[in-house]
């Protein structure tokens, strides 16, 4: 596949995590993403009913954080939320790592965190949020091999509410799958620094494992995809070099 071919609007989650978020924010979100051709957009859960609604009739599924955004909510805990945000009709999940038990040398606990919640909601896509930013190399890479025993789908590096803030810094070798994730949280040019890395990371991958790009900030996105030379032609388009 070439650059050319990439549907990148189809690899982002379009997100709005802000504690301060509003419906007016939500609704803006799902809107955005009907213009642009993103495919999932990511919210608070309180409001998963409402974005579902605003984004009846087309393809772009609603997604929701589980144990968010620390992760050492109790298994029971992750696994209510996820039942029900899917009751709310919510089909993405991305829970957070137990990041304590992780560093505890908790393998199996973690584990069965993650399987729990898979389990608990089999028609659901899932995401580990790994919160990189507090792991060594080596923890990143048990950390990847311990979603894929449990179930999920993808793992992601960061919540953006970490001490590393959003990141796509990634510990290579035996990941089958990977996210790279952007905060609206960073200074300008933080976002674009890393959103480069993100791009940098899923020209790499795209062509041989799903990635997708997490991010809050779309106008930043845009301006970072044509700074590398994208165009965008519209909702479910692909973007592609631009061409002289």
């Amino acid at each position: 596949m070439s650059q050319s071919d990439w549907n990148l609007p189809a690899l982002i989650d379009h997100t709005v995590l802000r504690p301060e978020a509003t419906r007016a924010d939500v609704l803006r979100l799902c809107q955005e993403a009907k213009q642009h051709g993103f495919m999932v957009v990511f919210i608070p859960p309180c409001f998963a009913k409402e974005a579902v609604e605003a984004v009846a009739g087309s393809p772009i599924r609603v997604g929701i954080p589980v144990g968010f955004p620390l992760g050492g909510h109790t298994t029971s805990t992750k696994v209510s939320e996820a039942l029900e945000g899917v009751r709310q009709g919510a089909t993405v999940l991305d829970m957070v790592i137990n990041v304590s038990r992780l560093k505890s040398g908790d393998v199996d606990a973690v584990r069965q965190d993650i399987a729990e919640v898979v389990q608990a909601t089999p028609r659901a896509e899932h995401k580990v949020i790994l919160e990189t930013c507090y792991l060594t190399d080596q923890e990143k890479m048990t950390a990847c091999r311990l979603a894929v025993e449990a179930g999920a789908d993808y793992v992601k590096s960061s919540t953006g509410f970490g001490a590393g803030g959003g990141s796509a810094a990634w510990a290579g070798g035996g990941v089958p799958a990977c996210e790279a994730a952007a905060a609206v949280t960073l200074a300008a040019a933080g976002v674009l620094e890393q959103l480069h890395s993100a791009i940098a990371m899923t020209s790499k991958r795209v062509l041989s494992i799903p990635c997708r790009i997490a991010a809050s900030n779309l106008h930043v996105i845009l301006s970072i995809l044509y700074s590398c030379g994208f165009r965008v032609r519209g909702p479910g388009s692909s973007v592609g070099r631009a061409r002289d």
